[in-house]
């Protein structure tokens, strides 16, 4: 139902979009497509769709906005794909390729502890000739040296990747990655989940059945996900619409989902735009198309998702704060280390310390709240005051924690084939 300020603006809609969204208002499930249809809205009607939005996001997770204190951990750039729209893989003999040891992720895992993280991410590149073990061996080796931080890692390319290479079926292969201390799952790795767009962009990445099979398999594992769509390329808004309705229907059928991203793409240093790989490529997505793939997927997804997140580190932080008004309730994470959008041209930096991700929310008079991965409420700031975090006190994030750029150009954790390694232990 609409409320007085609400039903007067759907007075001066277009008919079609006004009934789409008073079905919306009324609690009724949005089709595909009426979906595509709202992707279409311009002018008063788009603003219309922001405000119902925003009010079925008020009503669904109610004015706390959340965020988490996390760190990225993307140990390894050497990767076997060659995804067009990915800056930051290399292959495996180019000098830029590094490997980050067990004991450094350790150490970069409890230097994030030690700064009020409660999650470690960890994603990266797929190199050659992996030990199938390595995933487990990674996730059992932080668990051990922190039990009480939250595991949040390996896209589902990495986990169907992890299991080839050790002769396992993924589903027991998230058993032992589950049983070594993996809390949740990223959905990353999804792109768009129409295979077409996914043989051009990305020939030889995961499927999308095999990503579906990853994701449910996870879910059915008790291990949550989330979900991700990237956008501002080759595909069309019908696309976008299908994408979010195959995810509304494993989340009906699993639960498992924590929350919906949506990613556009930074264009400036990906092969497929920089090299022209691939005919008519996108600049990323437009203003426009960001806020309207906000506000769709809170209208399609809100009611069984809940969270839909808006990501600083492709919008930037303003454009990111203007998403909590159509649509979106969470902000994501402080990040730390941001290595993938970093390395693909994003311009916005690699940590908001949670101070400024506060004084974001606070600026819309809304109450911002630190989070677990999986949703609970670990803090709500009420008030103005409060401690400082030792997020909040550096000054130059670059020299306290490392670059993406820094850690290629250096030899420290230079990558070695798996080959070489072993003509160096018989050399010695």
């Amino acid at each position: 139902m609409a409320t007085n300020g609400l039903a007067a603006v759907l007075e001066h809609i277009t008919p079609q979009v006004s009934a789409i969204l008073h079905r919306a208002l009324d609690g009724e499930e949005i089709s595909w497509s009426e979906g595509l249809r709202l992707c279409e809205t311009n002018g008063l009607d788009l603003q219309a769709m922001c405000l119902v939005a925003d009010e079925m996001r008020r009503r669904q997770v109610g004015d706390v906005v959340t965020y988490v204190v996390n760190r990225n951990i993307n140990f390894t750039n050497v990767c076997i794909k060659h995804c067009t729209f990915c800056a930051f893989s290399r292959e495996y003999r180019e000098e830029q390729g590094y490997f980050l040891p067990e004991a450094e992720i350790v150490r970069r895992a409890q230097e994030a502890v030690d700064m009020g993280a409660t999650e470690v991410c960890m994603q990266a590149g797929l190199p050659p000739k992996m030990d199938g073990r390595l995933y487990v061996d990674l996730t059992r080796a932080v668990k051990k040296a922190l039990p009480d931080l939250h595991i949040h890692a390996f896209s589902p390319e990495e986990v169907q990747y992890g299991a080839l290479r050790a002769g396992v079926p993924v589903i027991q292969y998230l058993k032992e990655l589950r049983e070594a201390g993996l809390g949740t799952l990223p959905g990353t790795s999804a792109e768009i989940l129409d295979q077409d767009i996914r043989d051009i962009i990305a020939p030889g990445r995961v499927t999308v059945k095999q990503w579906l099979e990853v994701i449910t398999s996870a879910h059915s594992l008790g291990i949550p996900t989330t979900s991700t769509i990237m956008y501002g390329h080759i595909e069309t808004t019908e696309h976008w619409v299908k994408h979010m309705n195959l995810l509304r229907d494993i989340q009906k059928e699993t639960g498992g989902f924590t929350e919906f991203v949506p990613l556009s793409l930074i264009h400036q240093e990906a092969p497929m735009y920089q090299r022209k790989l691939i005919k008519n490529v996108r600049q990323g997505a437009t203003g426009t198309e960001v806020v309207k793939m906000h506000a769709v997927a809170r209208l399609m997804l809100g009611p069984t998702f809940r969270n839909i997140q808006a990501s600083w580190v492709k919008e930037g932080p303003k454009l990111a704060q203007y998403l909590l008004s159509c649509g979106a309730n969470d902000l994501g994470g402080t990040l730390i280390n941001e290595s993938i959008s970093t390395s693909a041209g994003a311009q916005y930096g690699q940590l908001v310390p949670p101070k400024e991700l506060r004084r974001l929310i606070r600026d819309l008079d809304r109450t911002p709240a630190e989070r677990t991965t999986t949703y609970q409420l670990r803090k709500v700031y009420t008030g103005e005051d409060e401690e400082l975090s030792p997020l909040d006190l550096i000054e130059n994030p670059d020299e306290r924690f490392g670059s993406y750029r820094k850690l290629a150009a250096s030899d420290q954790f230079r990558y070695i084939h798996p080959f070489e390694r072993e003509k160096q232990s018989m050399t010695h």
